[in-house]
């Protein structure tokens, strides 16, 4: 097996700022947890980049998979980064493995690699910002732009997280006339994993959405629909619990959390949501509710069919490739589908909702087993050529 870097700088980051792990955070958690064993953490900064000492590394890796926020040590280990103590190590057959976009644009950190023998190894979430630029902040396109370009020059191997990015990673490199890497696709495991029984938060039937509130993920539209539930149904409509931190250019969203008066009592906001939390909300939900507009992959499909939940999608490429025909899918605009839908998944009596049930007994699970299978085997590919 070859030598194994992690660049952890925005995990330790994020832990030192106090913020919950996004899908992002579990998939470089996951890869801590696979590989920590024999490998190296890198902390990179603005191309500058130290590859901290096994030692060192363990520790690092210990503190991040414990959730231990220990503020000095993170500031300590950012310095000894800077300081570059360990950062003239030189390595025989080695991959580093950088699984955030934070840092892909900087050719210096490649340029770092390369002199120490290191092959570069990144992986791809999505290409939103490229795709969808309405959805996110002014400038992230831009920013996008030049860390999939960069990469396409530089990187000595891609990793994507659905053949949906896959093919926009391909249609991108055609576009700008840039050679595509050697490239894989590892589909990504949910990111819960605990099986334990909590007691029903609520007595009366509610529904989940999970992710960032930000616009494509389409908040605004549901909150919508369920005021429209409010006005036709009053206290017969059914709950809906948003978990998710409130992101960037949600301030519609947060008008109508905040001020819309239909909607109190009806709408449950779980900004900062544990793990345990989490598991507890969707293990008694009728439903996850999904409406995105555009998804690299998401991961709360795969978590919510984990648990055996049933979910209410937007007809994405993305989730047919990994759900195929088991969620109800619906045009993210059409708001009456929508109450139709969740109105008979309401039902305690619904055979709709035991349809997909049934449909759900035959996904096909990805692991993260299945993943770093092929992962390994991509890097003793790249490794022996």
């Amino acid at each position: 097996m070859p030598k194994i870097l992690l660049d952890v700088t925005r995990l330790l980051t994020r832990l030192y700022d106090g913020l919950l792990p996004t899908g992002v955070d579990r998939v470089s958690l996951a890869y801590v947890e696979r590989y920590a064993v024999n490998a190296n953490a890198v902390l990179s900064q603005r191309g500058y980049s130290s590859i901290l000492s096994e030692t060192v590394s363990r520790q690092t890796f210990d503190m991040l998979l414990s959730a231990r926020r220990d503020r000095a040590r993170i500031i300590e280990l950012f310095i000894r980064g800077y300081l570059g103590r360990c950062s003239r190590n030189q390595f025989t057959n080695a991959f580093l493995l950088h699984t955030s976009h934070n840092g892909m644009e900087s050719k210096k950190l490649y340029r770092s690699m390369t002199r120490r023998s290191v092959r570069s190894v990144f992986m791809i979430h999505d290409l939103i910002p490229l795709t969808h630029a309405e959805y996110c902040r002014t400038g992230v396109d831009a920013t996008h732009r030049k860390r999939i370009h960069t990469a396409l020059r530089h990187a000595d191997g891609l990793i994507a997280n659905s053949q949906d990015t896959a093919d926009a990673l391909a249609r991108e490199a055609r576009t700008v006339g840039l050679p595509l890497p050697p490239s894989v696709v590892a589909r990504l495991a949910p990111g819960i994993s605990s099986h334990a029984a909590f007691q029903r938060p609520l007595d009366a039937p509610y529904f989940v959405m999970l992710g960032t509130i930000e616009p494509r993920k389409n908040h605004w539209f549901m909150l919508h629909v369920w005021r429209r539930m409010v006005e036709m149904y009053g206290e017969r409509t059914p709950k809906l619990v948003i978990v998710g931190r409130r992101g960037w250019e949600c301030e519609n969203v947060i008008d109508m959390l905040e001020r819309c008066a239909p909607l109190r009592g009806h709408v449950i906001e779980q900004a900062h949501c544990s793990d345990a939390d989490l598991h507890m909300w969707m293990q008694h939900a009728r439903a996850l509710l999904f409406p995105s507009f555009v998804e690299g992959y998401g991961m709360p499909l795969v978590e919510a069919f984990a648990m055996r939940l049933p979910v209410l999608a937007s007809d994405l490429g993305v989730f047919q490739e990994i759900a195929g025909d088991i969620p109800d899918y619906l045009d993210p605009l059409d708001g009456p589908g929508w109450i139709s839908r969740i109105l008979a998944y309401c039902d305690k009596q619904s055979p709709e909702r035991d349809a997909q049930l049934v449909r759900m007994r035959n996904f096909q699970e990805p692991t993260w087993n299945g993943h770093f299978a092929r992962v390994d085997q991509f890097l003793e590919s790249l490794a022996a050529g």
